[in-house]
């Protein structure tokens, strides 16, 4: 007679556990496996010269207005909040956990009533315990505790995440207003310029065509300024959402200028890349997916359990309430012998799991490194361009004065010096781009980097 597979596999590990005292997972450690793929990162591709030290996002940008807004946001957000309850969840979970490896203790009344007889009553008190003789208990708690490490991880990259777009959405605001400040004074000139041309074409200096290009520059500006600000009330809105209040609440105020963020430096990407919250939760979701695999082969061997119970039975409830009581110890061994193929496939499922999560930490560290290279880089992109646009504006505001000059001097038509005058405001729109482009992408490095808000 041949023995069905699931019995042949239980004897065969009971043999291999008796000896070991553990069991394998498939021969695979994707624990040491993701620890060796961080450590092959060894040296950041681009080099920094002026960064600072910072431990938090915070110190990135040195406003207390802003870090207040980060804690309501903190204390606020419907989202984050969501993510606080999934974490106490797994908290609730380990505690289920645990609660196996604990007696279990039972009690129990009845009343019982026969025809031609008294009624009887009887009362049951049971202790029942399953030995954890193979740790597979113990293996289920470690994977609860790797699944609340996970949870805790995942919040705290909330957290981060949330406070990244707290200082976005500021500093989005502060280019905002500077680009409606920038539109503004464009459209000043605009107008100064239709009121100049009038008057020359009143003295006979003039053509009324270049009355007409001066005001369609005029009216696409107005247009622009429309469209900024409601842009800026849109911005304002998100701010107010991402701090749990009312849209249409007041907004915060927010200086029109640009606040001075740090840009923080950049270490071993073992260091780095290992304060990632959501590198630890990848890699916590490794252990835990390990200890299931272990569990599901350790669901293949015989179970032990023991049950104490003391039983009394009497005439009355009184009599039945455990006055003289019986007792009755029982111990059971239980194996599985055949269960239609469920508990191997089940050895897969949670091997295969295991894996899937090695991978999983595999695609998170390389979006980690891609993230702190591509910052890094930027940083250096956006520096020269700055410069250059500041070079650019410099010349730029120059040429202006010069052509205004020339054209009073009527040297040159306003189509040249409309020209300049457009140059010079798209410069300026330009370098203050480029400027919140390069202070968003500090904060995106801190991010990059680890760096996160206290919990």
């Amino acid at each position: 007679m041949t023995l069905p597979s699931e019995f042949r596999i239980s004897l065969v590990s009971l043999m291999i556990l008796g000896i070991t005292g553990c069991s394998t997972s498939g021969g695979v450690n994707f624990q040491q496996t993701a620890q060796d793929s961080r450590a092959e990162h060894q040296a950041w591709s681009y080099q920094q010269t002026d960064a600072s030290q910072a431990s938090q996002l915070t110190d990135l940008v040195a406003i207390p207005t802003l870090t207040q807004l980060v804690d309501d946001a903190l204390a606020q957000n419907p989202s984050l909040q969501q993510t606080a309850l999934a974490l106490q969840i797994a908290y609730a979970q380990e505690k289920l956990a645990v609660g196996d490896q604990l007696p279990a203790l039972s009690a129990g009344f009845s009343g019982k009533r026969e025809e031609d007889k008294d009624t009887s009553y009887s009362t049951d008190l049971t202790v029942s315990w399953e030995l954890d003789l193979w740790q597979k208990i113990s293996d289920g708690v470690g994977a609860a505790q790797m699944d609340v490490a996970s949870s805790q991880a995942n919040f705290q990259a909330a957290q981060d995440a949330l406070a990244a777009n707290i200082m976005r959405a500021w500093l989005q605001i502060n280019l905002r207003q500077q680009l409606l400040s920038i539109e503004t004074q464009r459209l000043v000139v605009l107008e100064n310029n239709e009121t100049f041309i009038l008057e020359r074409y009143r003295v006979g200096l003039g053509q009324l065509e270049e009355l007409d290009n001066a005001r369609s520059s005029s009216a696409q500006t107005r247009a622009i300024l429309a469209d900024y600000k409601e842009q800026l009330a849109k911005e304002y809105r998100a701010l107010n959402q991402l701090l749990g209040r009312d849209p249409s609440s007041s907004a915060p105020y927010i200086e029109q200028h640009f606040p001075e963020v740090l840009e923080p430096l950049a270490s071993l990407p073992e260091q780095d890349l290992g304060r990632r919250p959501d590198l630890q939760a990848a890699y916590y979701t490794i252990l835990a997916e390990q200890y299931r695999t272990s569990v599901a082969y350790k669901a293949l061997l015989p179970s032990i359990s023991l049950s104490a119970s003391l039983t009394d039975i009497g005439s009355s409830p009184s009599d039945a309430l455990l006055t003289s009581p019986a007792w009755s110890l029982l111990g059971q061994l239980t194996a599985p012998l055949f269960q239609g193929g469920k508990l191997r496939a089940q050895v897969d499922i949670a091997e295969l799991t295991a894996e899937q999560s090695y991978w999983a930490y595999q695609e998170t560290l390389l979006n980690a490194v891609t993230e702190v290279e591509n910052t890094l880089g930027q940083e250096q992109s956006l520096e020269r361009q700055q410069l250059h646009l500041k070079q650019a504006l410099s010349s730029a505001s120059r040429s202006v004065t010069n052509y205004q000059t020339k054209y009073r001097q009527g040297l040159v038509d306003i189509l040249d010096l409309l020209s300049v005058q457009q140059q010079t405001f798209d410069l300026q729109s330009q370098l203050v781009q480029i400027t919140y482009n390069r202070l968003v992408n500090r904060i995106d490095l801190g991010l990059a980097l680890g760096l996160g808000v206290s919990s």
